[in-house]
């Protein structure tokens, strides 16, 4: 493909797709939004692409060499619907077929969340899979935790590359360093969801758990940092949107745009929750330009098997990749380099207490101080004393 690509971004969001690949030498000429938030951070960010409103409006694409679709996950997600690929949200990749019918460009980039390889049996990645053979792609998908990109958040994706002139192993298999050891991490900060508590925290060591979009109304749904060392009142902190947006390896600030038309951060909490990380398409845009020589692995998979984490697949034929979820290993950015720790918004005393009421009721074990400083949080932020030093 040599070192120039060009790229049709279909559900875009607020470009991470497109601004990692970007850095690796990829042109937009079109990008297709429908959410106004949305729609207002891609003028901002990409003035001179043209912007498409609603994909099913779309009646053809320009001559790409890539396209890329990060379409919904509302029905697919386990904080969402889980109504399935065939859900009105979910469902409208099929428009990205029916564009390709007409165009087929070399390459595909999807991207979804995990629960998609096990909702319903598969039933995503059968449709597919079968999708994209019936266009002539061969296909390869690979599991990715946001981490490899030197991130702190431990956020994992399906990225699915799909090809007509290239093997797509040579792009997602020609890297693999491996689960990093426990040296990469420091404990002094620890990331969890104040939102959960009765079967699970996402609990994240010097990271935080996977951004969340939030609610359909725009209400934010932050994770919250355990910092031990910090002062009784700033142990338990909330990061806010900025810092999120680094999280996600946009620069601060980069969805500024959408406050234009709306009053609340809401909104960008979740297109923020949303994206795509843009060190995971910087690194993929590298691949696509310079595929390497795929070394991994393979074994036939079973009719009616389960899909494993890494595939690849044609003519009907699937094979498993023993992939990790980290191709390489960037420099680490630790969770206190990204969150200003000792400036951060403490969490409220409702969430706290919310949080706590549903701890002592779950049968999770929690890491040693954790609840006790928590306490200590909800007696600091109501005003109480607390006996917690």
């Amino acid at each position: 493909m040599g070192s120039y690509f060009t790229v049709a971004g279909l559900f875009a969001g607020i470009g991470g797709l497109e601004q990692g690949f970007a850095a690796a030498g990829g042109r937009t000429e079109i990008l297709c939004e429908w959410w106004s938030p949305a729609r207002a951070v891609l003028a901002h960010r990409f003035p001179d692409v043209p912007l498409a409103a609603d994909v099913r409006d779309l009646r053809s694409l320009p001559s790409v060499d890539v396209v890329t679709a990060g379409f919904p996950c509302t029905d697919l997600s386990q904080a969402g619907r889980t109504t399935g690929i065939g859900g009105a949200q979910s469902g409208l990749v099929g428009e990205v077929f029916r564009l390709l019918r007409n165009h087929r460009a070399p390459l595909l980039v999807l991207e979804n969340v995990r629960n998609m390889l096990v909702l319903d049996g598969g039933a995503a990645m059968r449709y597919l899979t079968g999708e994209l053979e019936s266009l002539g792609y061969r296909w390869a998908y690979r599991l990715l935790d946001s981490r490899f990109t030197g991130m702190p958040q431990r956020r994992q994706r399906v990225l699915l590359v799909a090809a007509r002139d290239i093997d797509p192993r040579d792009v997602l298999f020609a890297d693999d360093a491996g689960e990093p050891g426990a040296d990469r991490y420091h404990t002094e900060a620890h990331g969890f969801y104040w939102t959960e508590g009765l079967r699970g925290l996402g609990w994240a060591q010097d990271a935080v758990p996977t951004l969340k979009g939030g609610s359909s109304l725009g209400i934010p749904s932050p994770p919250a940092v355990w910092w031990p060392a910090g002062p009784l009142g700033g142990r338990v902190v909330v990061p806010d949107v900025a810092e999120a947006e680094v999280l996600q390896g946009f620069e601060p600030g980069w969805t500024e745009a959408a406050l234009q038309s709306q009053v609340r951060n809401g909104p960008r909490w979740k297109l923020v929750g949303n994206a795509v990380t843009v060190g995971v398409s910087a690194w993929l845009g590298r691949r696509l330009v310079g595929p390497g020589q795929h070394c991994l692995e393979e074994v036939a998979v079973q009719v009616g098997s389960r899909w494993p984490t890494a595939a690849f697949g044609a003519a009907g034929q699937v094979w498993a990749v023993n992939a990790s979820m980290w191709p390489v290993h960037e420099p680490y950015r630790h969770l206190a380099e990204v969150v200003d720790l000792e400036t951060a918004r403490p969490l409220s005393a409702r969430a706290t207490a919310g949080f706590l009421s549903r701890a002592r009721r779950s049968g999770l074990r929690f890491a040693p101080g954790f609840l006790v400083d928590v306490e200590g949080h909800l007696g600091a932020v109501t005003g109480r004393v607390s006996v917690v030093a």
